[in-house]
């Protein structure tokens, strides 16, 4: 199986290796987590893996969990989790550069979230965090999340589907869904993202790692595309990467949102897992939703030899 997460293993591999650095082990649990990820002000927040990836600075609005209202505040990182997924959560501080950064991590180990501290004053703000001791559970055993009910569900049901399992679940139940799907040919990709952009068509981007998501929404500055395959844009106040020579699929899946059924490009990763979603998150104008809605209706089928 290939994992497009590098960080499996020891639950604090990559921020506790060096021989100069310490970790502090911090409540993960809401809302202690929210308070904490809300007292910076200036932060590199990082989400996702080798086949996309969401790099935002700035500060935290509120993170939501699964299950709750959801919204993209322009200027704000925006993450949504899984709280029963979340593990564990460190502050890591490199005595020798003195970058201090905090790693939110799943129960296997995996990489969910990271965000950079990017001034002396948030570093020092880190040292507020409420720390927990090791081997603390954040949840009662018997605390089980319902899975979102995604078919014929909203847009905002398909996302948490996705936050749950990777979608891999949703994926497999796809000739059960009651809206519209069909794969896409992903090498379109590139040339979806410079016609919005040439137009000024804003879009939503939605990365996915395990238990956590985070997203961007508004229009895009630039985009590149390397010889490698790998695909970059500049959407709002963040910039997002692909990596479509491991996208396996692409699908065009259309949910109910505000103006009424509203495509999603989702992309998989080699192990069937939604990696990334293009669409219109929330509350857009009809004229909008319209242009995206003719620009997807447009694009042409995978082809399966």
């Amino acid at each position: 199986m290939t994992d497009h997460h590098a960080d499996r293993g020891c639950v604090f591999e990559g921020c506790c290796g060096r021989r100069n650095s310490s970790v502090r082990l911090i409540d993960a649990r809401m809302p202690e987590l929210a308070r904490c990820l809300t007292l910076f002000q200036y932060v590199q927040a990082v989400t996702g893996g080798p086949v996309a990836r969401i790099d935002q600075a700035g500060s935290y609005s509120v993170p939501s969990l699964r299950g709750e209202a959801f919204a993209v505040r322009p200027g704000s990182i925006t993450l949504r989790l899984d709280g029963d997924g979340i593990a564990s959560a460190v502050v890591a501080r490199d005595e020798g550069t003195g970058t201090v950064a905090l790693h939110l991590f799943d129960e296997d180990g995996r990489t969910a979230h990271q965000g950079r501290l990017l001034s002396e004053g948030d570093r020092l703000l880190a040292g507020l965090a409420r720390t927990v001791d090791a081997g603390t559970r954040l949840a009662d055993a018997s605390a089980v999340c319902e899975v979102p009910a995604w078919e014929n569900g909203d847009q905002l049901a398909q996302l948490d589907a996705v936050l749950t399992d990777g979608g891999a679940a949703r994926r497999r139940a796809f000739a059960r869904y009651g809206a519209e799907h069909r794969p896409v040919d992903v090498e379109v990709l590139p040339s979806v993202l410079d016609h919005v952009c040439s137009v000024g068509l804003p879009v939503g981007v939605a990365v996915f790692a395990p238990a956590a998501m985070q997203a961007c929404a508004g229009r895009v500055h630039v985009t590149d595309r390397t010889v490698g395959g790998r695909v970059f844009a500049a959407i709002a106040d963040a910039s997002v990467e692909f990596d479509l020579t491991a996208v396996r699929a692409c699908h065009l899946v259309r949910s109910p949102a505000a103006h009424g059924l509203t495509s999603a490009l989702e992309l998989d990763d080699a192990d069937g897992h939604c990696v990334a979603m293009i669409t219109q998150l929330g509350i857009v104008g009809a004229d909008v939703h319209g242009a995206w809605e003719h620009l997807t209706a447009s694009l042409p089928d995978a082809y399966f030899p």
